[in-house]
C-alpha cells in the first residue's frame, strides 16, 4: 500500500527557513518521481519541485528557484523540501506526491502524480 506522510510545517517569519519532510512507504522510493506541491486558500494546487526517478532531473517552479531545495534520502524513505528566504506568498498547504517511474522531471503538474499525502501547513507571517 502506497503511503505518503508530510511533516515539519509551521509558522515562520518572512526571511526565515523551514524544512518539510515526507515519509514514503509501500514502494521503492528511488524508482519513482516525487513531487512537492502547494495550495493556498482560493488558489489551484501548483507544482513547487519535482524530482525524476533517481534524481536525474529536478524541476523548480520559477518563484522558488534559488530559495527551495528538494532532496531525497532513499535509505530513510524520506524526501525533503528545504525552504529558505520564505515570503508571505509561500503560505500554503504543502503536499508530497508520487509520480511514475518515467516522469522526466522537466515539469511539475499535479495531474502527473497519482498518490498524495494529506499535506502540512506552512504559514509565513510576522
Amino acid at each position: 500500500q502506497v503511503q505518503l506522510e508530510e511533516s515539519g510545517g509551521g509558522l515562520v517569519q518572512p526571511g526565515g527557513s523551514l524544512r518539510v519532510s515526507c515519509v514514503l512507504s509501500g514502494f521503492t522510493v528511488a524508482d519513482y518521481a516525487i513531487g512537492w506541491f502547494r495550495q493556498a486558500p482560493g488558489k489551484e494546487r501548483e507544482g513547487v519541485a519535482c524530482m525524476s526517478a533517481k534524481d536525474v532531473r529536478i524541476y523548480y517552479t520559477r518563484s522558488v528557484k534559488g530559495r527551495f531545495t528538494a532532496s531525497r534520502d532513499n535509505a530513510k524513505n524520506t524526501v525533503y523540501l528545504q525552504m529558505n528566504s520564505l515570503k508571505s506568498e509561500d503560505t500554503a498547504v504543502y503536499y508530497c506526491a508520487r509520480g511514475s517511474s518515467y516522469h522526466s522531471g522537466s515539469d511539475c503538474h499535479p495531474f502527473d502524480f497519482g498518490s498524495w499525502g494529506h499535506g502540512t501547513q506552512v504559514t509565513v507571517s510576522s
